[in-house]
């Protein structure tokens, strides 16, 4: 996936941003960062994201990855995001970006 360090870094960015007990979606930092997908920002997320709150984004569908769920859903659950039947309830956790 050919993606520039300069959207690389517009992403750990946006990552960085969102606060303990909220979430935002992979589509959300797309759009914010101005990239054409949101696969973008899970390939970055899956290759550097180990310094990042990476468990506060999350699928659109609320729902993490299955290899994922059982960690990303205690890290959120820790954090106060409402969690319902494995999905996080975007409605109230959702953080808006700039």
């Amino acid at each position: 996936m050919a993606t520039t360090d300069a959207e690389v870094e517009r992403v750990r960015a946006l990552v960085a941003t969102v606060p303990p007990g909220r979430v935002v979606t992979y589509g959300d930092i797309a759009a914010a960062a101005g990239l054409s997908t949101p696969r973008t920002v899970g390939w970055i997320m899956r290759t550097d994201s180990a310094d990042l709150p990476w468990h506060r984004v999350i699928g659109a569908s609320g729902r993490p990855a299955a290899h994922l769920a059982g960690r990303q859903l205690s890290l959120l659950a820790a954090e106060g995001v409402p969690i319902r039947d494995g999905r996080v309830d975007l409605r109230a956790a959702r953080f808006p970006l700039p």
